[in-house]
């Protein structure tokens, strides 16, 4: 018979072991105040930060948490759109 084995943990064990605040492990819950156009913040939705070069491109991005991908594609895709202008 297979050995079975659970690992619970409780925000605040995600907070203490991974540095994710409050634990949510998908960067900021997706209220209203997080959707779409508003993800991280209201600006910064096509992936570009501040910093000319840096891009977000996790969890905290556009369409949000979970294991999809999505983010990273959306930010690579952004980041060869930029390259492209540059060659102009």
């Amino acid at each position: 018979m297979p050995l079975l084995v659970r690992k619970l943990k409780s925000p605040l064990d995600i907070e203490r072991d991974l540095g994710m605040i409050g634990g949510d492990i998908f960067h900021g819950a997706l209220h209203l105040d997080q959707l779409a156009s508003l993800r991280p913040i209201a600006g910064r939705a096509d992936y570009r930060m501040p910093a000319k070069g840096l891009y977000l491109c996790g969890s905290g991005a556009h369409p949000g948490g979970g294991v999809s991908g999505i983010p990273g594609r959306n930010a690579a895709r952004e980041i060869l759109r930029d390259l492209r202008l540059r060659r102009v």
